[in-house]
């Protein structure tokens, strides 16, 4: 049963995690014969920079956000709804479903994962209710940093990294979720994509992409008449095909770390698996 949900577990964090990161930007609207102020639309498709700029700052000014993600990640589907606080440091609460339709709650506090074990499995778990693993160990077992992964999906970082992006576009004025919005986007080659990522991270993203033959990253961004971000959608081939759509806005959210009595370590599970598997392999050699 360890096995089978130790299994499970890393393809949740894997399937839901795997694959957000990067850009997007770009071009008019039309004028007026007489002399006026410019509409925040008309800004947001006129002034690239400017508006970004302003939509880092507004974003960052958010304490929380509602997100609501779909597509696949490393070939499984993925359907994530949760909410970010975006706090130092970012936490997260997010409920994915599977093909199946069953619900598993994933809770992200600093750079700890908590997946909620189902309550039919929890008796061969010790009885306890979390599993715990440690983003950055899991990220290298799975040839990718998925807290940096995670931490992609708040917006404001998408932002910031669209600003140092060239190349971006705008597509023109489109309506998400009832919101006026202007749509960026931008299209990065693997080589530029990689310069942007951390350089102890690097070699664990680029051995992952070019498993899987990813040669650039398309993102997608659309961005309201408050400067907030209000979807953001991201290609990267055979790796990932993703949509986040952003409501809530600063709605109080508490997220809070599991209780030690209730969470089993994964890195503790793992290590026991290994010294029981040399055990199994010392006594059948004697």
């Amino acid at each position: 049963m360890y096995v089978s949900f130790w299994k499970k577990s890393v393809t949740v964090a894997v399937s839901a995690l795997t694959a957000l990161a990067v850009s997007a930007c770009g071009t008019t609207t039309g004028g007026s014969e007489s002399p006026k102020q410019p509409s925040v639309l008309e800004l947001l498709a006129s002034d690239l920079k400017g508006s970004l700029q302003k939509t880092a700052e507004a974003t960052d000014k958010s304490d929380s956000v509602t997100v609501t993600m779909s597509g696949t990640a490393g070939g499984e589907k993925v359907s994530m709804k949760g909410v970010l606080d975006l706090g130092d440091p970012v936490k997260a609460e997010m409920t994915t479903t599977d093909a199946k339709g069953d619900a598993t709650i994933v809770r992200m506090v600093g750079t700890v994962i908590y997946v909620e074990i189902p309550a039919e499995d929890r008796a061969e778990m010790d009885g306890k209710r979390w599993m715990k693993m440690d983003l950055s160990a899991a990220g290298k077992q799975a040839g990718m940093n998925l807290g940096k992964q995670f931490e992609d999906i708040d917006p404001t970082k998408q932002v910031k990294t669209l600003l140092a992006t060239e190349g971006t576009k705008v597509v023109g004025q489109e309506t998400v979720n009832g919101a006026a919005t202007v749509h960026y986007t931008v299209t990065t080659p693997m080589a530029t994509y990689l310069q942007q990522i951390d350089a102890k991270l690097r070699a664990g993203v680029e051995q992952q992409m070019s498993k899987m033959g990813v040669k650039d990253i398309t993102t997608d961004l659309w961005v309201d008449e408050q400067y907030r971000p209000r979807r953001a959608a991201l290609k990267m081939g055979p790796l990932g095909d993703l949509v986040m759509d952003y409501t809530d806005y600063g709605k109080a959210v508490t997220i809070e770390t599991p209780p030690t009595a209730e969470t089993l370590d994964f890195a503790e599970m793992l290590k026991g698996l290994k010294d029981l598997q040399g055990l199994e392999g010392t006594t059948s050699g004697t």
